[in-house]
């Protein structure tokens, strides 16, 4: 892990019961309460565990209904100043993911938006803000967000290219391998061989 925060130690498996039965202790009430607990939690961390103990929170069942539009602003902070991919895909992947698939008529634009930003960890969660959705995903907006990141060199971006083709090639094999094809040489080798990792060969 590259980190200039430190870390306590504490591996996933002990640190998620942890914040479970935190969580379980100290019910939020309010939406804007459990936003200022989240901030403080990670804005003010010491030690890397904290700012997971922050997503642990955001992701808790119990606060599904403050997951809204809303937070979009939030989670922007969050991934703007996490910069890595510990803490901004379980983000993209799963709290985003979630409110695009509650309003997409709202978010998808926003993903559009997201998917053109100078921020390489934002346009990396344009990208994988689908990863979970499979059937219901938007080939358009998945497109729309790949095509913005085909000519950047970063590897967090070209991985994350390949990684959410992968994940729509478990629902739509053909449609992914049409899409290699169709973008050829812009697609990156790393890109490329996520994409197909789980693709049969073509039939011609």
């Amino acid at each position: 892990m590259k980190s200039t925060m430190p870390y306590r130690g504490v591996p996933t498996p002990r640190n998620r019961p942890i914040v479970a039965g935190a969580i379980a202790a100290h019910p939020l009430a309010a939406s804007r309460l459990w936003e200022e607990v989240i901030r403080s939690l990670w804005f003010d961390a010491s030690y890397r565990e904290e700012r997971y103990a922050a997503i642990g929170i955001l992701q808790a069942r119990r606060y599904r209904a403050f997951r809204t539009p809303e937070i979009l602003p939030l989670l922007r902070d969050l991934i703007v100043s996490g910069a890595w991919w510990d803490l901004v895909d379980g983000i993209a992947t799963q709290t985003v993911g979630e409110i695009l698939v509650g309003w997409p008529s709202l978010i998808t634009p926003e993903m559009h938006r997201w998917s053109r930003d100078a921020n390489l960890w934002i346009r990396r969660t344009a990208i994988l803000s689908q990863n979970h959705a499979h059937l219901r995903t938007d080939e358009t907006l998945l497109v729309v967000c790949i095509e913005a990141s085909l000519a950047d060199c970063d590897f967090f971006a070209r991985k994350a290219i390949g990684w959410a083709l992968r994940e729509y090639a478990k629902v739509r094999p053909e449609r992914v391998r049409a899409l290699v094809d169709q973008w050829g040489e812009r697609l990156s080798g790393l890109s490329r061989r996520e994409a197909l990792k789980h693709v049969g060969p073509s039939v011609e």
